[in-house]
């Protein structure tokens, strides 16, 4: 059986301050999919809303905006793929394999509390199936609760940007909150790398997580690993 990958990708176009742009982060997913297509497996993108993804400006810069990252973004029909998200509604959960959440500051917004995506996350955990982040995808992990109660992240080696990273990129004070520190406030056992922005990925059992976006490809890698 061909596996199959759920992208999960933002809807958010900008911070509370509407004169900031954000969105998803390019590299993130597109690294991602490269190692997936590579193995053969089949892959989707879903939204918390369903249709346009719009992309963070500053993912179209170097040094993210790498060779990989221009040539979807000059590709039509790659693209499109963006402009035609699916809903969470019409994602029948049982079809995939691993579920991976790509980042971009406007994950923070629309990730956490979408109970469309919570639920296909649930699902796929719970019939042993793997669920992954890069970056600030992991703000979507954040609240959510398997069919037990307890949350997903709790006890579990989780990363993600970290907060020193978010310094560093001069977004702090844009942000809406720390995703490090929410993240252990859940209970999940923050790690991240001993340099900022240096490729970090780590897996807890079928729990995958990659710290920025220079992580993409080895978090994507780990998740092909376990499939």
């Amino acid at each position: 059986m061909t596996k199959r990958i759920l992208h999960v990708v933002t809807n958010v176009s900008h911070y509370e301050d509407p004169s900031h742009q954000t969105g998803l982060w390019l590299s993130e997913l597109v690294h991602a999919w490269e190692v997936f297509e590579a193995r053969g497996f089949e892959q989707d993108i879903v939204s918390p809303q369903g249709g346009r993804a719009p992309l963070e400006p500053r993912s179209l810069k170097f040094p993210s905006y790498d060779k990989a990252a221009k040539s979807w973004h000059n590709n039509p029909a790659r693209m499109a793929l963006l402009e035609n998200t699916a809903a969470p509604e019409s994602i029948n959960s049982a079809d995939y394999d691993a579920i991976y959440f790509t980042g971009g500051h406007a994950v923070m917004y629309d990730f956490p509390d979408s109970e469309g995506l919570q639920r296909i996350t649930r699902e796929i955990w719970e019939r042993g199936g793997i669920v992954s982040s890069v970056c600030h995808g992991y703000c979507g992990l954040l609240n959510i609760r398997l069919s037990d109660g307890s949350l997903l992240v709790k006890d579990r080696k989780v990363t993600g940007f970290a907060w020193q990273e978010e310094v560093l990129a001069r977004v702090d004070k844009l942000v809406p909150y720390n995703a490090e520190e929410e993240m252990k406030a859940r209970g999940a056992i923050y790690e991240k790398a001993l340099l900022p922005f240096v490729s970090y990925a780590i897996a807890d059992g079928n729990l995958v997580t990659g710290q920025n976006p220079g992580s993409a490809k080895a978090t994507a890698q780990k998740v092909a690993a376990l499939l």
